[in-house]
């Protein structure tokens, strides 16, 4: 449940910080095309190029027509991440001479193999003698 929401939440600050537009185009009272935009796009029926489908013709510039935009966008109060990235000098210069420049300190000491070693023979088995036994 909570991946859901956090899905849900990441999608929606993604919406949000792309600015999408949900754009309505009206002819008088009623919703003829609906659609979701990027920016502000101009919606058409077809009915503005016909001068008298409006009705009223004494009223100059009357227009039946009209686009409504619904836009999602973030407030003045969500703030951006920004990352402060400051170098130290003493890390800078123990990574460069540690990885770039490969001066690690290395001893190459012989191997010393005891194939030839055998252990003391066992006088006691220690583990019979004190009935200690691992489970």
């Amino acid at each position: 449940m909570k991946q859901i929401i956090s899905i849900i939440l990441s999608i929606f600050l993604l919406v949000s910080s792309t600015g999408i537009t949900y754009a309505q185009h009206y002819c008088g009272e009623f919703m003829m095309m609906e659609k979701l935009t990027f920016s502000e796009a101009q919606l058409s029926c077809g009915m503005a190029m016909v001068d008298d489908a409006c009705g009223d013709e004494n009223e100059e510039g009357h227009d039946c027509c009209a686009d409504q935009y619904t836009t999602i966008s973030t407030d003045d109060n969500f703030a951006h991440a920004t990352y402060d990235f400051v170098l130290n000098d003493t890390f800078v210069a123990g990574f460069i001479s540690v990885f770039v420049l490969e001066q690690v300190l290395s001893s190459k000491q012989e191997l010393l193999q005891y194939s030839e070693y055998n252990p003391p023979p066992v006088l006691k088995n220690i583990q019979v003698l004190y009935e200690t036994f691992l489970i």
